[in-house]
């Protein structure tokens, strides 16, 4: 790099972000640190921070001591750790994720917000002299997700326990009923209208009250405030980091039926084996697996099973993961949906474990209701019993009645790191 005239140290930050970073080694100071137009983000890796799940279940949901290998039941998701959550607080209403490198808003104004309106409050949000906070992507709101989380008694907080770390992070539930907690992210549904209505615009959030993750109406009206006002929307978490890096996959198709994700560090079964299993039978069947080579395949955590979603598909584009290297089973139907198996238990129906929807995501408006739609969008996660029959088993809210499917398929994991 050439000048034409020779700058002071504190200058030559302003000059280049190459000269900034050499700089930077001889301790230079600058008034830009206080302004926030003049702050970079930290760099962002993709990381699939663990889920923290730390305790193991039967198939009625009751805690039990996590088995030996080879035993009924083995390899669910406390079994295997992952990365192990990191933050930092930064005493000045922000947190660090240590492993990410994103930063992230401690306490939200836990109001309730349009999603259009969302985007205008990150945008405007000046908190710690940060300018450049934005709406998280559905990968990196769920990075956040705590498995530890569950809902005992949706009438009395402190029951309960939310999917997020509160030693770091600020958290309430809506005030209307503790199941409820849920954010926006800025990723829009684009595979298809939910709820089965034409010209419907939504967009993924997790809700860190009952731990999963759904498309909502970017224009809905969701009841009303204590004053009877009508409350729009989500809560907001604002981020800043990097756009675009984090969630992005860096796949390589192997030539033996596998697929590695650089980004990750995990390599995946290319094609699932068509067969569909109990929640049980699926950890057996990947514990036993002997494919291509390797015998150390596992199922995948459910932070794990989300890392290769592929949202953001055009109308109709089934199902949502990369199909130059993935072949995913099912039809797509009521009888036979593109679901797929984690091994996380699901903190508010242990009986149940948690499943990625790589297709529709049926639900149906109430228990009565007769007709099911795509109701959460493809790439949502929700969560089914672990064995049984669907009829005996009513996975309802106020809100919705989730399509029961005891089996799902499965796709096997192992790490390459």
């Amino acid at each position: 790099m050439y000048l034409t005239s020779t700058p002071t140290l504190c200058q030559a930050t302003r000059i280049s972000m190459l000269a900034a970073l050499i700089l930077s080694n001889f301790g230079c100071t600058d008034s830009s640190q206080n302004n926030p137009n003049l702050i970079t983000p930290p760099a962002v890796k993709f990381v699939v921070v663990d889920t923290q799940q730390d305790k193991c279940f039967d198939n009625s949901g009751e805690t039990i001591t996590c088995p030996v290998k080879g035993a009924d039941l083995y390899g669910q998701d406390a079994q295997y750790s992952g990365v192990t959550a990191s933050y930092t607080d930064n005493h000045d209403g922000t947190v660090t994720d240590n492993n990410t490198g994103m930063v992230w808003q401690k306490t939200p104004d836990f109001k309730h917000h349009s999603y259009d309106d969302a985007i205008s409050y990150c945008e405007n949000l000046r908190t710690a002299n940060y300018a450049d906070w934005r709406l998280p992507t559905i990968k990196e709101l769920y990075s956040l997700a705590d498995f530890r989380g569950e809902i005992v008694n949706p009438r009395v907080e402190s029951e309960n326990t939310p999917y997020i770390d509160t030693d770091y992070f600020d958290f309430q539930y809506d005030k209307r009923m503790a199941y409820i907690g849920q954010y926006w992210s800025i990723t829009k549904y684009t595979q298809g209208p939910v709820h089965n209505t034409e010209n419907v615009d939504a967009a993924f959030g997790y809700n860190f009250a009952d731990g999963h993750i759904k498309a909502y109406e970017t224009g809905y009206i969701f009841g009303t405030d204590a004053k009877g006002v009508h409350a729009p929307g989500n809560f907001v978490r604002c981020v800043r980091g990097e756009e675009h890096v984090y969630g992005v996959n860096q796949f390589v198709k192997n030539t033996d039926g596998t697929v590695t994700d650089k980004a990750t560090g995990l390599m995946w079964q290319s094609t699932d084996d068509g067969k569909r299993r109990n929640w049980q039978d699926s950890l057996a069947y990947a514990e036993n697996a002997e494919y291509a080579g390797h015998s150390d395949w596992r199922l995948p955590s459910i932070k794990e099973l989300q890392s290769i979603v592929q949202y953001g598909k055009p109308v109709g584009e089934w199902p949502a993961i990369d199909t130059h290297y993935f072949t995913l089973s099912g039809d797509n139907t009521i009888q036979d949906p593109i679901w797929v198996w984690s091994s996380t238990t699901q903190g508010d129906f242990k009986y149940s474990a948690n499943y990625i929807s790589f297709g529709k995501s049926f639900s149906k408006k109430n228990s009565s209701a007769t007709e099911y739609f795509d109701w959460h969008g493809a790439g949502a996660q929700r969560s089914d019993p672990k064995a049984g029959s669907p009829a005996d088993y009513d996975m309802s809210s106020e809100n919705a009645t989730d399509l029961v499917m005891t089996k799902n398929y499965t796709l096997l994991v192992r790490s390459v790191k």
